[in-house]
């Protein structure tokens, strides 16, 4: 056995193993509710709604409520642990799943926005799961425990989808049991937060460094720019991929195609995470944000080109790739630019302002699908044309920053 220093962190690690491989687990099972939501709530919403263009307004409600849910849902971690917020989550996640199933039993689209804003509540819960993974870990094994956690993903992609295409003509009412196998998930995966072990942390002393104010921080060109591009690479993933089931099966293509193409993407989102943090390292992360907008943009124009299948296929998985870059990217240049006990304050703005983004992105995302043309791949064409302005804007933004320090 060594006697090398890192004895005690090492020791610190087998619990942080132990934890990493729960949320592994939580993040395959009961992370695999939001692409099964995400496949069948537009579709649903277009059924349900008096009118077609508020067909995505229940993925909208659940971006909000994750939006709103963000602030509160830290607080109860830091004051009641991690394990206590987690069960909030799942019980969201049930009461969602139970209330928009009632809606679609008796045939109310206001019912089924209240089952998608307590649905956020999970969604919400389920984004500190990578931050739990690195509560317990050592320096040294912190990315890869994340890493291991954002893994998980890529089985809730596989697992999500395929389950909503399973359960969603196995009852009468269309779309009734994949809401019915959503609560199933919640219940059973709830039991997977008994096996973690995360110390409730430690309030800081009165005498601990206060840092920058909003203000000052949000004056760092650094950070200004991180959260447009995290706002933008995040926002515009959610405008497309809100409307593609819609596109899919408006094209004449059935729901289990819709399915496929969302599995595909979600494993672009999520695969590329186990090399990201290297390229980072190796090229920098304005680079690698340049590089995620430029390929968000491939996405839009490979949309634009045609609606055969492939074309779907291709376009989402450039979608998924280009939000790994663009937001992880963005992430980093955050994380990079202000100190540990700003960290708060700072991601607290950042999540505002992205959510904000995406929240607005989910809204639109149906009016142009259904609103802007007449036929469906007008409205597909709108949708992917919208990413122009905000692409010039995030682009525009990283090229200031890049050539800021030349220009002073």
């Amino acid at each position: 056995m060594s006697t090398h220093p890192a004895t005690v962190p090492q020791d610190d690690d087998a619990r942080a193993r132990r934890n990493v491989a729960v949320l592994v687990a939580a993040q395959a099972v009961l992370g695999a509710q939001m692409p099964m939501i995400f496949t069948v709530g537009g579709l649903a919403g277009q059924m349900l709604a008096p009118n077609p263009c508020f067909a995505t307004l229940p993925i909208s409600m659940i971006v909000l409520a994750s939006m709103l849910s963000a602030t509160p849902m830290s607080a109860v971690m830091s004051r009641f642990g991690r394990r206590t917020g987690f069960w909030i989550g799942t019980l969201g996640g049930a009461a969602g799943a139970a209330v928009a199933a009632y809606a679609l039993f008796v045939g109310s689209f206001a019912i089924f926005l209240a089952g998608s804003l307590l649905t956020g509540i999970y969604m919400s819960a389920q984004g500190f799961y990578r931050f739990a993974a690195g509560d317990t870990a050592s320096d040294a094994f912190r990315p890869k425990a994340i890493s291991w956690v954002m893994a998980g993903g890529l089985l809730s992609a596989v697992i999500g989808p395929q389950l909503a295409t399973a359960t969603t003509g196995l009852l009468p009412v269309a779309f009734f049991g994949t809401y019915l196998a959503v609560i199933a998930v919640n219940v059973l995966g709830a039991s997977l937060f008994l096996f973690l072990d995360i110390p409730q942390p430690k309030r800081p002393g009165n005498d601990a460094p206060q840092g920058r104010s909003r203000g000052e921080l949000l004056r760092d060109p650094v950070i200004r720019v991180a959260i447009v591009c995290a706002m933008v690479s995040y926002a515009l993933m959610n405008l497309v991929m809100t409307s593609t089931p819609l596109a899919v099966v408006g094209c004449g293509y059935h729901e289990t195609d819709a399915g496929h193409i969302v599995t595909a993407h979600v494993l672009a989102m999520y695969a590329p995470s186990f090399f990201t943090g290297h390229l980072i390292a190796r090229f920098g992360a304005p680079k690698i944000v340049g590089i995620g907008l430029f390929i968000l943009a491939g996405a839009g124009a490979v949309a634009l080109s045609g609606v055969d299948l492939a074309q779907f296929f291709v376009a989402l998985v450039l979608l998924g790739i280009g939000w790994n870059f663009g937001f992880i990217g963005a992430t980093t240049m955050l994380s990079s630019a202000h100190e540990p006990h700003e960290r708060g304050r700072i991601q607290g703005v950042n999540d505002l302002v992205v959510f904000g983004g995406v929240t607005l992105a989910s809204l639109s995302s149906g009016g142009l699908m259904n609103c802007s043309g007449t036929s469906v791949v007008a409205g597909w064409q709108a949708v992917n044309i919208a990413m122009l302005p905000f692409l010039v804007l995030a682009g525009g933004a990283l090229i200031w920053l890049v050539m800021r320090p030349a220009a002073d």
